[in-house]
């Protein structure tokens, strides 16, 4: 039984998406002349794609001095984050070892259990507990109808994370928590890249919150890391959404000033982080 937390969630997050029940009509955007309609009760598909460390971290490492690790060998897991966050046992739909460079393939991936989003996350004491979002049904309104190809999923090494940490401070993370957590992985954090249409990180950009009281939990990181204000994003992009360390939250963003990057569905719970890419239009770059 599905917990009474993951139904409400389910709701607030995506009532519009009518998707959830049997899907005939092929995505948008494609030829419908020639489409075969598609039974998503009984759909499978594969998920396929590369895991690396996340770029900002990777060059961390390296000015410090530290030897990038190795992904190769980590299991890889296929999960939605939102039942993972309420403990759904049938949160996970399959998993890959990942290859030496770093390449994963994870079949038999039930569409019907998706209810907004599929993530990949690696599990390794190496690394903070994260999770990348490769899917949103936030573009199409809809769950997937054909397999997943070339998704990335970041790795964030512990002591990226640790630096993330120190950069936001042990006070702001007391504050935001009510005193439950000093470190990010404890309170929960959502860490995102903001990027133009080539992919590359945009400086100058403020993300939205649907969720105005939550506002004031979103810090821009600075170039080199060493500090988060809340302004806007510096070069690299980088932002963060510090969680409460409480109940799981959810809520949409996108940036402000533009309605070129499509509202997203997200959110937040003690204990791991979530890892996502906010790009202009409906297809990353």
């Amino acid at each position: 039984m599905k917990s009474p937390c993951l139904l409400a969630c389910c709701v607030f997050l995506g009532l519009g998406l009518s998707a959830c029940g049997f899907g005939s009509m092929p995505d948008p955007g494609v030829r419908t002349e020639e489409a075969q309609p598609v039974d998503l009760e009984h759909l499978l598909i594969t998920v396929h794609g590369r895991a690396e460390l996340l770029p900002e971290a990777a060059r961390l490492l390296a000015e410090q001095g530290q030897p990038l690790p190795s992904l190769a060998g980590l299991p890889l897991v296929i999960e939605e984050p939102l039942r993972v966050a309420v403990n759904d046992p049938s949160a996970t739909f399959g998993a890959s070892a990942l290859a030496e460079d770093g390449g994963f393939s994870v079949p038999h991936v039930p569409v019907k259990d998706i209810h907004m989003s599929l993530a990949a996350s690696i599990d390794h004491e190496g690394l903070a507990r994260s999770s990348t979002i490769v899917f949103d049904t936030a573009f199409t309104g809809s769950r997937p109808r054909t397999d997943l190809i070339g998704v990335h999923a970041w790795a964030l090494p512990r002591a990226f994370h640790d630096a993330l940490t120190r950069a936001v401070g042990q006070d702001t993370l007391l504050a935001l928590t009510d005193g439950r957590a000093r470190r990010l992985e404890e309170a929960g954090f959502l860490l995102g890249r903001v990027v133009d249409a080539t992919g590359q990180p945009l400086a100058g950009a403020r993300v939205r919150l649907d969720r105005g009281e939550l506002a004031d939990r979103l810090y821009y990181l600075s170039e080199d890391l060493s500090h988060a204000a809340q302004e806007s994003t510096s070069a690299n992009g980088l932002f963060l959404y510090i969680h409460s360390g409480a109940d799981v939250e959810t809520f949409r963003a996108s940036l402000q000033g533009t309605e070129e990057y499509t509202w997203r569905n997200l959110g937040a719970m003690p204990g791991r982080g979530l890892v996502l890419t906010l790009f202009p239009g409906s297809h990353p770059p």
